[in-house]
């Protein structure tokens, strides 16, 4: 019989220390920062050391490169997921329409693909095969649920699909001015929508 308060060498296997859960937060933070500021081929030295943790402990967590930019991405697809979510809860609640939430997603997204090099990694990998779907299935299902209800408003094409808004990530201007952005984002928004564009007098 175990002793009352102790705690079974099992249980300690199963459960994360806290120092452990702490550094791989912290390596993925700077990962993040790092892969944002100089791009993915940063080097596991300069991430570690932003981290502050040495680079044994970097490779206990991320045994390659490979894995660790992956749950960097993986972190951001998350993230994307869950703006897509609020976005259709809004809807579902009534609060918004649906075409007005996608274009503001669509313009969340690339925006901030084009300041975090990590995000547009995450925004290009939707409808890929990444090791772990569940965020991007989120997402997609997110998306098309938005899609569906723009549609039943009467304000989306009856054709869009989700693997249209995806290729529309895949083509954003990311790398152009803010100005070019934001007429991208006009042009696409219009070929999405079935309503006439306002013009100029």
């Amino acid at each position: 019989m175990q002793a009352k308060g102790v705690v079974s060498p099992m249980a300690q296997a199963r459960a994360p220390r806290a120092d452990a859960v702490r550094n791989r937060r912290k390596i993925l933070s700077a990962a993040g920062e790092q892969i944002t500021a100089h791009g993915p081929d940063v080097g596991m030295d300069e991430i570690a050391a932003a981290a502050g943790v040495a680079v044994g402990t970097l490779y206990r967590h991320f045994p390659t490169k490979t894995d660790l930019v992956a749950a960097v991405v993986a972190e951001h697809v998350a993230r994307v997921a869950d703006d897509a979510e609020a976005a259709l809860a809004r809807v579902a609640s009534g609060g918004a329409r649906a075409m007005d939430e996608l274009a503001a997603f669509l313009g969340r997204v690339v925006e901030t693909s084009a300041t975090d090099r990590a995000v547009k990694a995450a925004a290009q990998t939707l409808g890929a095969t990444p090791g772990d779907r569940a965020a991007e299935d989120r997402a997609s299902a997110a998306v098309t649920a938005l899609i569906h209800a723009g549609q039943a408003d009467g304000d989306i094409h009856p054709d869009v699909t989700v693997a249209d808004i995806y290729l529309l990530f895949s083509t954003a201007p990311t790398d152009q001015p803010a100005t070019a952005r934001t007429r991208w984002l006009t042009l696409v928004t219009t070929g999405l929508t079935t309503h006439a564009r306002a013009t100029s007098t």
